[in-house]
This record gives structure tokens, C-alpha cells and sequence, in this order.
């Protein structure tokens, strides 16, 4: 039996509870989830579709003919990558749920790569990039203080 963990949304309209079983992760370069979630790849933990209870189901958008996406149409956040149709063989349905909508996304590690062909070699290897904490970037402290006081 896996450990359940919570997620959702930015804005907090849609959650869910999801049995998870290993920390395995996986990230997807293909152009349609590069441009599904605005980035240069998808951070993902597969689960069983069964596995998963939501307080509040997520709109679905149909990305292509096989394939559909789950997000929240109040902030749009990305939260699901799911096949439309099920196994046929009697394996269980399973689906995608976005790492970055875990509340505690840090237990996972990337295990592998998908959609090689699109991936984008200098962001795979940010190692030697400066590192800035949000903290330490004082227009953006400024602006939360900012916020705060009005």
C-alpha cells in the first residue's frame, strides 16, 4: 500500500488525495507538454486513475485524439495528463498528475526522460547557473511587503 498525498491547484478550487506508490518521476519533453505547461518539459508521477479521489474534478481539455489534460479553468494551473482510452488488456487505467501540483513535491526523483526528440539540451544541465533565493530579491520582498500593508 503507497502513502496518500494531497495536491491541487494554485487558487485552491481543485484538490485531490492520490495512493502513491514508489518516488520514481519521470519528465516529458514532447512539444505538446512543453506548450501545455509553458515549459521546456513536464514534471510527472504516474498513479492509478482509481488511486486518485478529487474534492472537485478538474476541466479536461482533449490535447489531441488519444490524449486529454486536466487543469483548473479558475487560475490554470496543469494538473493531469490522461489517455482517453483505457487498456484493454485488464491493466488498470492510470494517469499523470503534475509534480508541481503535489503540496510536497520533494519526495520524487526523475527516473527517466520521454519525448526525447523535443527536449531542450541547455536546460537540462542548470548546475553552474547563479542561484537567487525569492527571499534575497528585494523588488520582489518589496512588492509582498507592499501587498501586505494595503
Amino acid at each position: 500500500m503507497g502513502e496518500r498525498m494531497a495536491g491541487g491547484c494554485q487558487c485552491g478550487r481543485v484538490r485531490y488525495v492520490a495512493e502513491v506508490e514508489g518516488d520514481d518521476a519521470y519528465l516529458c519533453h514532447c512539444r505538446m507538454c512543453q506548450r501545455a505547461t509553458g515549459g521546456v518539459a513536464a514534471a510527472y508521477k504516474q498513479v492509478l486513475r482509481d488511486a486518485v479521489a478529487w474534492t472537485c474534478q478538474p476541466n479536461r481539455y482533449a490535447s489531441s485524439p488519444i490524449a486529454r489534460r486536466g487543469f483548473c479553468s479558475a487560475c490554470g494551473t496543469p494538473l493531469t495528463f490522461e489517455y482517453v482510452e483505457q487498456p484493454s488488456d485488464g491493466r488498470p487505467a492510470k494517469i499523470d498528475l503534475t509534480l508541481g501540483s503535489f503540496d510536497d513535491p520533494s519526495r520524487f526523483r526523475p527516473t527517466s526522460h520521454f519525448g526525447w526528440e523535443s527536449h531542450l539540451a541547455g536546460w537540462l544541465d542548470t548546475a553552474a547557473l547563479p542561484r537567487l533565493r525569492s527571499d534575497e530579491y528585494q523588488p520582489l520582498v518589496a512588492k509582498w511587503e507592499q501587498a501586505r500593508d494595503a
